[in-house]
């Protein structure tokens, strides 16, 4: 990724990077709101079905599984074009199908166990790449050549203000992408503790983190490489590889190949049971989708994900990486007006956590939802569109489950109920004081 971003802006895509933090943190800020409505699994197809109805909370759930599938064939094409980088037997087509089957499969069968190895694998590999970044961070910073950090710009984009712009927008996308994961967050909320409080506090966290360690490891990465960083496939590695020696190059290799393996793994994990929490709490998929096994794990989920994720590993990473942020705009646009509507209505009061301005925050990031479009090629709308027709097709044939529309309409009643006894005891309190 540094060295994609970096071809587009040079030393400015840290400025680039900085200003999609902020966006995206506007759109993290809306779903720290509406995860604070909402104590179910599911996320973004989760408060779509309940601000506009069930055909758009279906859809926004079929392109949040088309998400997590996309993001792990992405880690899986990822982990196998850094194994290429020293051991070429993986530029072997036949080879690389074969592993990235594999790793899929594996997924599967762990998967399969249930989630106590999930936790631990993803705890792992979560440490394993905040420490390989807080070390290249901390070791490059000594071997910064300043003169590296020329050209700030590159001279295509100073032609002009469209060359600047897509130049802008190509960088954009892949940045993009290194952010999409908060999305992710309430999908299992069903499986936290206090989720309405503790998903928000997460989320800024999360968005907080990843800005501050990605900013300063794009800079030092330039820092220590110059305009090679543009040509290397193993961007991190090589730049440390050149400041320290072969040791360097091991190590940052080491660490992504955990960190990789685990958010893949995180992503087998977490895909499988968004569909199932579609099948399972409001009937929108069919009953068998919802199966589980002994071990508690989605087993038809988890098949079904594997199909298509082994379908979408035969794609390039970078195209795996703007599918992935198309799906995220889809799911992100219904999510903002969600926001609005519910801050309109006030349908779904808050609990712990409110966005401050009203409709400023979403307004914003609803803009910037929209800007994204402009950024996707033919062939990534071309894929969308597609499974967007497949999807509403399949739909009509769903037959729907009475028993779980009542469960809803109970469940809106029960709601009602807590927010007006709510509001008699804080009324209660003031009348006291």
């Amino acid at each position: 990724m540094p060295s994609v971003i970096y071809r587009y802006m040079n030393l400015s895509a840290v400025a680039v990077l900085l200003c999609t933090a902020v966006t995206v943190s506007l759109i993290a800020l809306c779903y720290a709101d509406l995860s604070s409505r909402f104590a179910g699994s599911g996320a973004a197809w989760l408060y779509s079905y309940h601000a506009f109805g069930r055909f758009t909370g279906y859809e926004l759930g079929i392109f949040t599984w088309f998400l997590g599938c996309c993001t792990l064939s992405a880690e899986i094409v990822a982990l196998l074009t850094t194994l290429k980088s020293f051991l070429p037997i993986f530029n072997r087509p036949l080879i690389y199908g074969v592993a990235a089957l594999g790793l899929i499969i594996l997924f599967a069968i762990i998967n399969f166990f249930g989630r106590s190895l999930v936790k631990l694998v993803n705890n792992v590999s979560a440490a394993a790449k905040i420490l390989t970044l807080i070390i290249f961070i901390v070791v490059g910073v000594f071997f910064i050549h300043k003169a590296n950090f020329s050209p700030v710009i590159p001279q295509a984009a100073l032609k002009g203000p469209m060359p600047f712009i897509r130049h802008f927008g190509e960088a954009f996308t892949p940045i993009f992408y290194l952010f999409t994961g908060f999305s992710f967050l309430p999908i299992a909320a069903k499986q936290m503790n206090n989720p309405e409080k503790n998903i928000p506090r997460v989320l800024i966290a999360v968005m907080v983190s990843v800005t501050i360690l990605d900013a300063l490891m794009m800079t030092v990465a330039v820092g220590l490489s110059g305009t090679k960083l543009g040509g290397y496939s193993t961007p991190l590695a090589n730049a440390l590889g050149t400041a320290i020696g072969k040791w360097g190059y091991a190590f940052i290799i080491f660490g992504m190949l955990v960190s990789i393996f685990g958010v893949a793994f995180s992503a087998s994990f977490n895909t499988p049971s968004l569909i199932a929490s579609m099948a399972n709490e409001h009937g929108m998929l069919p009953k068998f989708i919802g199966k589980k096994n002994k071990h508690d794990a989605p087993w038809v989920g988890i098949l079904l994900t594997s199909i298509l994720s082994a379908l979408f590993a035969t794609q390039s990473y970078l195209f795996l990486v703007s599918c992935t942020v198309l799906a995220s705009f889809i799911q992100y646009v219904p999510s903002i007006l969600a926001v609005i509507k519910f801050e309109h209505s006030n349908e779904y009061p808050t609990h712990g956590f409110k966005l401050p301005g009203k409709y400023l925050i979403p307004s914003f990031a609803l803009l910037v939802s929209c800007y994204m479009v402009t950024n996707f090629t033919a062939k990534t709308l071309f894929v969308g569109t597609v499974i967007a027709i497949l999807a509403a097709a399949a739909y009509f044939f769903i037959k729907k489950d009475r028993s779980y529309e009542e469960k809803h309409i109970k469940w809106l009643e029960d709601l009602r109920n807590r927010d007006k006894k709510e509001e008699q005891l804080n009324k209660s309190a003031v009348q006291k004081n």
